[in-house]
């Protein structure tokens, strides 16, 4: 591959890193779960990807998200969570806040809006990301940053590309039946071992891939482990209101299809995304497509209810979004083409608009008519 060399603090603190997992590898007896692998290199304290010190967003890091691009796509999040707000708290709690832009947008467009907001709690990993948010956020006394998790809260809760960062496992169809892919050190680099699953991961493969008679031996996929137990943990937490979680995936019945066969598993380093999940530990994110069907049932198995499943194009539109953009006079060409641009690139089908969905969860509220327009649940 040809990727950006890093400078020789980011190699050092890489190869810190390599060291930490090989020396797991060898106390585990030779192989770990590729679950345990992703979490060290996007976690592990001070080395990990999401907690250490670089840049993760914007130009200066390896991706741009949604909020990054335009504040539209917070002013109509905002429409979205005041309709919720009215039905229950007025609480949101956002997961993996990013820069802080998204809740920076939110709570402007909320507070224009004459909504009151009491509370906005962020939960969020990265060291280096929440010294941005606490800087962008210092004009909004209601923000918080939060350790550990409420056991109840009512209100809305927000994650925009939370989940496609949780640790997944990944597995092989062979002529024997299902494999996990563990990682080993072989020849001085990680490399992948194939070992038998334990009847845990047994029970996820066998809940989460429909169909597995009709999948080509060597077919390659991820399963969602620690996605569900999010998402469980998320429908036992909320009270009244609902979760909003923007993501890019499949509902199972798309996800796991013979001509998928490579699986989902992507890396993003310096604005260059490929595939290899061994490519300097640590200053890569590293992430699967999510299946929205577990996440919904993993949520409502918890107690939530599934309450919309939509494009990312069509939950914008529902909310209003094209007319956000025409409080840019389109005569101003300077100031509005840009936001077009942006929100194109929001909207588009060959861009954020179908590949992203938007999955929502919750207790005791009901979505505006609106949103549910677009709604797709059906095939969830």
């Amino acid at each position: 591959m040809s990727l950006p060399a890093p400078s020789p603090d980011a190699l050092a603190a890489s190869q810190a890193l390599q060291r930490q997992i090989a020396a797991d590898i060898e106390r585990q007896g030779g192989a770990i779960p590729f679950s345990r692998f992703m979490e060290q290199a996007l976690y592990a304290p001070g080395l990990g990807y999401y907690s250490g010190g670089s840049a993760k967003l914007g130009r200066d890091g390896d991706f741009t998200t949604a909020p990054e691009l335009t504040p539209l796509f917070g002013q109509a999040l905002a429409h979205a969570t005041a309709a919720i707000i009215a039905q229950s708290a007025p609480h949101i709690l956002e997961f993996g806040a990013g820069t802080g832009k998204l809740a920076f947008d939110v709570l402007t467009e909320l507070a224009a809006a004459g909504v009151a907001v009491e509370s906005y709690s962020i939960v969020d990993l990265s060291g280096e990301l929440r010294a941005r948010q606490q800087e962008r956020l210092k004009d909004f006394p209601q923000v918080r940053w939060l350790d550990t998790l409420p056991e109840r809260f009512d209100g809305v809760v927000l994650g925009n590309e939370v989940l496609d960062a949780m640790p997944v496992d990944v597995v092989t169809l062979t002529e024997q039946g299902w494999q996990a892919l563990h990682v080993t050190v072989r020849d001085g680099a990680f490399a992948w071992q194939p070992v038998a699953p334990d009847a845990a991961l047994a029970a996820q493969i066998e809940r989460q891939v429909p169909d597995q008679d009709t999948l080509p031996v060597g077919y390659v996929t991820e399963v969602h482990g620690a996605a569900c137990g999010f998402m469980a943990t998320l429908g036992r937490m909320l009270g009244k209101g609902a979760a909003l979680l923007f993501d890019y995936g499949f509902p199972a019945r798309e996800f796991y299809l013979g001509d998928r066969a490579t699986g989902t598993l992507m890396c993003h380093y310096r604005h260059h995304a490929h595939p290899d999940p061994f490519y300097l530990p640590g200053l890569q994110d590293i992430t699967a497509h999510v299946d929205f069907t577990a996440m919904a049932l993993a949520a409502q198995e918890a107690g939530a209810e599934v309450l919309g499943y939509a494009s990312q194009a069509g939950f914008l539109i529902g909310v209003g979004v094209g007319e956000l953009l025409l409080r840019t006079d389109p005569s101003d060409a300077v100031r509005y083409l840009p936001q077009a641009n942006a929100l194109q690139k929001l909207l588009s089908p060959a861009e954020m608009g179908e590949l992203f969905k938007v999955l929502t969860v919750g207790k005791g509220v009901e979505l505006p008519e609106e949103l549910l327009r677009a709604d797709r649940t059906h095939r969830l």
